[in-house]
């Protein structure tokens, strides 16, 4: 299925996984959770532990993703890990559609890093490792 691929300090990609749930836990490597915090059709699918694990911290989820109509600098949560938004079909994921690929790949085309201030936590994309 064709994803956007999400790995900590590189730029998020179009790729091509299986659809088996091993294909999948190998991406994330581990078991996998899906959220939806995007309004359309899509999952992001992340390691389940990948916080616990204290896997390298990713990308953040802003409010506006779940409500475009907000516009908000508030991080809602950070993924940790490598991730991938697949979009959902009847009973299983899906491949994105080409307007899913490009607004997905679009909206974590960068990596970021995270900064503490206090009892906040802010994000800054970069170029990344390409």
């Amino acid at each position: 299925m064709k994803v956007v691929l999400c790995e900590p300090g590189k730029k998020a990609r179009i790729a091509e996984i299986g659809n088996k749930l091993e294909d999948m836990q190998k991406v994330v490597d581990g078991s996998i959770q899906a959220v939806y915090p995007f309004p359309d059709n899509v999952a992001l699918v992340c390691n389940e532990e990948g916080k616990i694990m204290h896997l390298p911290l990713n990308r953040a989820l802003f409010v506006y993703d779940s409500d475009p109509d907000t516009w908000s600098v508030d991080i809602t949560d950070v993924i940790s890990g490598t991730f991938f938004i697949c979009g959902l079909g009847e009973e299983d994921f899906d491949s994105l559609s080409d307007i899913q690929l490009e607004k997905y790949e679009h909206r974590f085309r960068y990596p970021e890093k995270f900064v503490r201030d206090g009892n906040h936590i802010y994000a800054a994309r970069y170029d990344g490792e390409e």
